[in-house]
């Protein structure tokens, strides 16, 4: 399903392979990110694995967000039922990233409210995000969209030297 937003000449449709170039290039370009991003070409492969794995993922959902035909922003749904809930269904905003010269200009409201409504066309009980600490103004958008700071989040890095790869993964 592909989406015309309420943001002049934006659609909001799932990633092609050939969309690939340009989601890399949105994250390295984004200094706070910090994942190590790069649009080197040795790293394509790596991007090109993580995407095929992505769209082979009955779970998962990535999406490109297109101005005037022009790729400027992406995100991933990710699905997944929990025993809490009876069983809910829940979905995750993964890696909402929007071209930085274009931030405010309702891009990224358009996204994720397009989040919102496919998880909710799914059956999805809740649809929860993290945001890295140091983005302020993102976690001031989150809340604006309706969002709220239900749970402290943790992490631990297992491969930090590179992409994890093996089974499931």
């Amino acid at each position: 399903m592909s989406l015309t937003a309420p943001v002049a000449g934006l659609e909001i449709r799932p990633a092609r392979p050939d969309d690939l170039p340009a989601l890399v290039a949105l994250f390295a370009a984004d200094a706070l990110g910090g994942h190590g991003d790069t649009c080197e070409a040795a790293a394509l492969g790596d991007y090109r694995a993580a995407f095929d794995a992505i769209a082979a993922d009955p779970r998962a959902r990535l999406y490109a967000a297109a101005l005037d035909g022009r790729v400027v922003g992406t995100f991933q749904l990710v699905f997944v039922h929990s025993l809490p809930g009876r069983g809910a269904l829940r979905a995750f905003l993964e890696a909402v990233q929007v071209d930085g010269a274009l931030r405010g200009r309702r891009i990224g409201e358009a996204m994720v409210r397009f989040a919102m409504a496919e998880a909710g066309r799914a059956g999805a009980q809740s649809l929860a995000l993290t945001s890295n600490k140091v983005r302020t103004d993102a976690h001031r958008f989150y809340r604006r969209l309706g969002f709220s700071n239900s749970h402290e989040g943790f992490k631990i890095v297992l491969h930090p030297s590179g992409p994890a790869s093996g089974p499931g993964l």
